[in-house]
């Protein structure tokens, strides 16, 4: 099984802010220097999932350990 990293994703919906962490493939991060332009752009992660990037604030990785 292919390693997966989380990464929050902070969003900005009516003047509400709300963050979903999603899973995606490691070697995928790796490949990027920034965590947007892999959401954008890598088609491993592209098939697994959708980012309205107009209501994208902030993506980040989660650190082991860290709160949800």
């Amino acid at each position: 099984m292919a390693e997966r990293t989380t990464i929050r994703l902070l969003f900005a919906d009516r003047g509400v802010y709300h963050h979903e962490d999603v899973s995606v493939p490691s070697e995928a991060l790796a490949r990027y220097e920034r965590v947007v332009d892999m959401l954008r752009e890598d088609p491993d992660v592209l098939r697994e999932l959708y980012v309205n990037p107009k209501r994208l604030c902030a993506a980040y990785v989660v650190k082991d350990g860290e709160a949800a």
